[in-house]
Order: structure tokens, then C-alpha cells, then sequence
């Protein structure tokens, strides 16, 4: 099976960038110098049948929906706002309306949040399957881009939302991007450092504390969970698509105070503190070893 992980920590340092790219691979999305005074937020994921939704199962149009909002949550992690989309999609063994399905549920779902799709490619795969790719690009003010490595000790750890049981729920399918509550975090500065969980909170968890290098205390009991979900397994369950943040101690009031109402519910379960990159309990537990963490592909 492909280590997405260790594929990425090979190829990464590889990538040379020019003194345009602000920020480069590793992050939700690259931050690149565009003219005037925003800057150019670029993303690009994919979803394939059998391995992103269950094939047979789920219609075209929810499969091409799913595609379109996994990218509006790269953005959301940014604290960026959308602004176009290029979809890619090759099939075999489909119809061609199952393809116009899939374009249309993409295209719907860009609609709902001000996204129009404004190219892309198709192409025939040489055995049956389908494969979706998306790049998204956004906008953001400089001073308000929310990396993965801005987490300081004595910050605490944020999610929006609830965890686990995302596919047999179906919410894999039926999420919401937080945008809006990117866009709060990011306006106001309240976070330090953001990234949306899609691969399941702990691996998720994880990448933040070693990209800001501190060890995140995270206290199970006060994760959210979805209904139906195990807390053992909703750490490692994925497709979540809600925002895990750090915000600095002395505005963690004012941030309670402004969240609205209409937002997803928000939830502090833990702090940041000194170290190297690790996930554990208040107790000293080791959450980020010797077990899965997460959904890797």
C-alpha cells in the first residue's frame, strides 16, 4: 500500500520554488504573490471510486459534489476565500450522463459557496473506474494567512464540529466547507495555526504540532462526537472536514464571545505546549504512537 507520508517527506524538499511562492507544498494549499494586494491561494485534491465514496453507491452528482467541497475546505484552512475552480475527470465504463451528473454536482456545490468552474479537462481511462481532480485557487490579505506552523506553547487546540462515523453517517458526503468560520478566525486573527481534518483528527493533530513543532495536549473526553461514533475510532476515522485551530490564551474569551450562533459549535479540547511534534493526554500518553491515527491513501 502507497505511505502517502513518507512519499511526501521524500518528495517535498525536492521541489525547488521561485521567490514567488510564499508558501510552497506541505500546507492546505500554496500562498503565491499575485499582482495587487491579495494573495493567490492554490489547492488541487481528488476523489476516485472505490477509495472516496463507494462506487455503484453513491450518484455521480454527490461524488462530484464531494470533489468540489473537499477543495472549499482547503481554502477554509487558510482562512481564504474561494474564487474558481478546474475540473479534471476521467472515466471508463461510465455513460456519458453519469459524467454530466458529476460536472453538475461539482458545479452546484462551487454555485452554493460563489465558485464557478471555469475549465478543466476529460479523458478516458483505459480500464472501468472513474478518478475526479479539482484545483481550486482563492484569495486572502497577507497579514491574514493561517498556516499550519504559526501554534505557539500556551495556545489552545480548537475543532469546529463533531468526529467519527463519517461514512456510515453519511457524512462524507453531506458536509458543510467552513468557510465562514475560517473567515472569522483569519479576519480577526484569532488562530495561530489551522488545517482542516480529513484524514482523521490524531493525523491531522500530528502534522500541526510538527509543522509548529509543540506537542499538542489533546483530552479525549472532550472531543466532539458525531452520532454513532467511537471515541476510540472517531480519532482515526477521517472525512470529517472541520477545522482544528490553536488560538492564543488571552483571546480565547473574546473568540467564544463573537462566534456566531449559526456556526458549526465550537469546542476547545486542548493546549499547545513545548516539544518536538507529539499528540498526548494531560496523563503524558502518547497518542501519535504505535497505533493507526489516521486514514492514509
Amino acid at each position: 500500500m502507497m505511505n502517502e507520508l513518507k512519499i511526501l517527506n521524500r518528495l517535498l524538499p525536492t521541489l525547488t520554488q521561485t521567490p514567488d511562492v510564499v508558501t510552497g507544498p506541505g500546507d492546505d494549499c500554496a500562498v503565491l504573490k499575485a499582482s495587487g494586494e491579495l494573495l493567490l491561494l492554490a489547492a488541487v485534491d481528488q476523489v476516485i471510486g472505490g477509495v472516496h465514496y463507494y462506487s455503484g453507491i453513491t450518484s455521480p452528482a454527490a461524488a462530484g459534489a464531494k470533489l468540489m467541497k473537499r477543495n472549499l475546505s482547503d481554502i477554509a484552512a487558510m482562512g481564504g476565500t474561494p474564487k474558481w475552480a478546474l475540473l479534471a475527470l476521467a472515466v471508463n465504463g461510465h455513460s456519458e450522463e453519469w459524467l454530466l451528473e458529476f460536472c453538475r454536482g461539482a458545479h452546484e456545490a462551487g454555485a452554493a459557496f460563489g465558485v464557478p468552474v471555469v475549465g478543466g479537462d476529460l479523458a478516458e481511462l483505459e480500464n472501468k473506474g472513474e478518478a475526479g481532480s479539482l484545483t481550486i485557487l482563492g484569495e486572502i490579505a497577507a497579514s491574514e494567512v493561517i498556516l499550519r506552523s504559526g501554534a505557539r506553547p500556551g495556545d489552545r487546540l480548537y475543532v469546529t464540529g463533531e468526529f467519527g462515523n463519517s461514512l456510515t453517517s453519511g457524512h462524507h458526503l453531506n458536509f458543510t466547507p467552513r468557510l465562514r468560520e475560517g473567515r472569522l478566525l483569519a479576519r480577526k486573527h484569532f488562530a495561530t495555526a489551522m488545517l482542516d481534518v480529513s484524514d482523521g483528527l490524531l493525523l491531522d493533530a500530528v502534522r500541526l504540532a510538527c509543522a509548529s513543532q509543540v506537542d499538542l495536549v489533546m483530552n479525549p473526553g472532550k472531543v466532539p462526537l458525531r452520532a454513532g461514533a467511537v471515541r476510540e475510532t472517531a480519532f482515526s476515522d477521517g472525512e470529517d472536514y472541520e477545522l482544528l485551530f490553536t488560538v492564543p490564551q488571552d483571546r480565547c474569551g473574546e473568540l467564544e464571545r463573537d462566534w456566531p450562533s449559526d456556526f458549526a459549535p465550537l469546542h476547545c479540547i486542548g493546549t499547545a505546549e513545548q516539544g518536538n511534534g507529539e499528540v498526548r493526554t494531560p496523563a503524558g500518553t502518547i497518542l501519535s504512537r504505535n497505533r493507526k491515527i489516521g486514514y492514509e491513501h
